[in-house]
């Protein structure tokens, strides 16, 4: 099992602990993900979240199943989950270890734009696949 780990936002107002499922972390190039995070959106999915302070935590719904959360005051986007809360997962630099994580998979590679590419062996999934594993 993957140890606890430690992160918080830019301005210290939100911190949280949480267990990595693996020590994996997924790359979506989906249209949500690249507007919310303003680029590609690097996350860990995580069995486990623990937030301190969550007052200052905003919510977005930004799907029938899914909601984004930041920080109300440096406005960090920190973690997405689903809304039934079965799938969660943190933004991997919110960790305050992220180079921890192995660049290991990328969903809606369907999405990406063309201006850009990673050059890391990753398992690649279209949105379609990606929906049909995890929804």
């Amino acid at each position: 099992m993957i140890p606890y780990q430690q992160g918080q936002c830019l301005c210290g107002a939100i911190k949280f602990t949480a267990q990595p499922a693996s020590n994996n972390m997924d790359a979506c190039h989906c249209t949500q993900c690249r507007k919310w995070s303003g680029g590609v959106l690097f996350a860990v999915p995580c069995t486990d979240l623990k937030i301190n302070n969550e007052s200052q935590l905003g919510a977005y719904q930004s799907s029938d199943w899914g909601e984004r959360l930041f920080c109300k005051t440096c406005g960090s986007n920190l973690f997405w989950r689903a809304l039934d809360q079965s799938i969660q997962v943190v933004m991997s630099q919110a960790f305050d270890e992220p180079g921890q994580f192995t660049f290991s998979a990328e969903a809606f590679v369907d999405e990406q734009p063309g201006n850009y590419a990673f050059a890391n062996c990753t398992r690649k999934m279209t949105g379609e696949e990606f929906m049909a594993e995890y929804s």
